[in-house]
């Protein structure tokens, strides 16, 4: 049974992070918008991802927010069904609802394109500079192609988007409170790890130096609690402690 807080102090509101689990990816390509589907690895992962969130669910005697919101990219859709199963197995009616908002870093028209034909592409164009070594890793750099953005760049979106979505289930549940058994309650966020640490930085969750430092685990939940005067908390869930030098993938 949910527990219901106390009339002292308002519903927590927390938000799952979810990266989506491991898929069949191109080498040497920059993850980005890749259209392709989660292996079998990933679809474990994927499965026990519900399992994990199932017992969140438990341990924080929250409700579950009735839909689950996840990248439009095919990996983190599949993630998402695949957790959206479990938990009904479990009697947690929930949805799944697309959004790009919450879609890994986009390289605009050099999507998919793999590194080295990146650089090659740079610099046979009379207009720009060739690319510095780190270019894929740098948080703040933007290839200079039409529709490209920065890692902080896709950071800074998925923050609204979950700031968004939350401060949503605040002004709900002010909107149809009944006496003092308000519930707390969990969001679920299905996407992409490079985007989420960025983002969790722009919530003040993370500190700049740790975004290179941290990765997150295939299909492990990472949970951040949202308080409308303090902000943003890391409260459950770990970060992965990144290999020295490896490159930002999602």
């Amino acid at each position: 049974m949910t527990q219901r807080r106390s009339s002292h102090r308002p519903p927590r509101l927390l938000a799952a992070l979810v990266r989506h689990g491991d898929y069949h990816q191109l080498p040497d390509t920059p993850s980005a918008h890749q259209p392709f589907p989660l292996t079998s690895d990933g679809r474990e992962q994927a499965t026990r991802a519900g399992g994990e969130l199932r017992d969140m669910l438990d341990t924080f005697g929250c409700d579950l927010a009735p839909q689950i919101d996840s990248s439009n990219l095919l990996r983190a859709w599949q993630t998402a069904s695949l957790i959206q199963s479990v938990l009904a197995e479990g009697r947690h009616g929930v949805s799944v609802h697309g959004f790009d908002a919450l879609a890994e870093r986009g390289l605009g028209s050099a999507a998919n394109l793999s590194a080295a034909r990146i650089e090659a592409v740079i610099a046979e164009d009379p207009r720009f500079s060739c690319l510095p070594a780190n270019w894929k890793s740098d948080s703040h750099f933007r290839l200079p192609l039409q529709g490209a953005e920065s890692l902080m760049d896709a950071g800074e979106r998925v923050a609204s988007h979950l700031t968004a979505q939350i401060q949503a289930l605040l002004r709900h549940g002010e909107g149809h409170r009944e006496g003092h058994g308000e519930a707390d309650v969990l969001k679920i966020f299905v996407g992409h790890g490079a985007a989420f640490r960025h983002a969790a930085h722009h919530l003040g969750v993370l500190a700049f130096d740790d975004i290179a430092r941290l990765s997150m685990h295939h299909g492990r939940p990472v949970l951040l609690e949202y308080r409308q005067e303090q902000g943003w908390r890391h409260i459950a869930g770990e970060w992965k402690v990144r290999r020295q030098h490896a490159q930002f993938r999602d």
